[in-house]
């Protein structure tokens, strides 16, 4: 099994997270953005968007990461990052696509780099973007968590889902932007209990191997 990867890749730590959740070795196959290599040739001829994450197994290219820990959960059941019963996965899923499709797509490296070449934003001025939809997003996202009345350790009870896959790369950005998380006690209890676990240590951004 292969993860093509960039370690400050959000889509991506949601992946290696996944995998070692799920007890699964790969190899890591690193693409950086920064270099542009997602645009190369030999990469859009495995990912066609050009994107990363993408994820090889059995000479079969997955791409999307909710697609592809869906595709996890399916051929390699347990441990289960999906509940028992279908209100609880419509939850679970719910938290997910709040992280994935709502808040991460405002604030990814691409959206940034138009931002800040189409509209000519200095630094500041793209954070000052980036944090204002941070606030917007972890907001209705800590709303929902706490109305939901589902979550324990984790976003749902005491068992690690891919909410939590998506959590954690998702407040590790917002820190690295040095956001304003003082007002989400849920989020972040929940963060803090995730980085106990060996799972989210060893896929964090720095023990990635193209991080130095």
């Amino acid at each position: 099994m292969k993860l093509y990867t960039f370690f400050r890749s959000s889509a991506a730590f949601r992946m290696r997270i996944a995998l070692n959740c799920k007890g699964l070795a790969y190899a890591p196959q690193v693409v950086s953005l920064p270099k542009d290599e997602h645009k190369l040739s030999s990469y859009l001829a495995v990912h066609p968007q050009g994107l990363v994450p993408a994820l090889e197994d059995g000479g079969k290219i997955y791409v999307q990461s909710l697609a592809m820990m869906e595709y996890l959960e399916e051929t390699r059941p347990q441990p289960p990052l999906l509940p028992a019963n279908a209100e609880d996965r419509a939850y679970v899923r719910a938290v997910a696509q709040i992280i994935a499709c709502e808040i991460h797509p405002l604030n990814n490296l691409r959206t940034l780099r138009y931002l800040k070449k189409s509209y000519r934003l200095d630094d500041e001025g793209v954070n000052v973007w980036y944090r204002h939809w941070i606030a917007e997003g972890l907001n209705g996202l800590e709303v929902f968590l706490a109305s939901s009345k589902k979550h324990g350790k984790y976003c749902y009870r005491d068992q690690v889902t891919i909410a939590d896959c998506c959590l954690v790369p998702q407040v590790f950005n917002a820190q690295r932007y040095q956001c304003d998380l003082a007002p989400y006690p849920t989020i972040m209890g929940i963060f803090a209990e995730c980085m106990k676990l060996d799972a989210f240590i060893d896929a964090q951004p720095s023990r990635q191997p193209d991080a130095a």
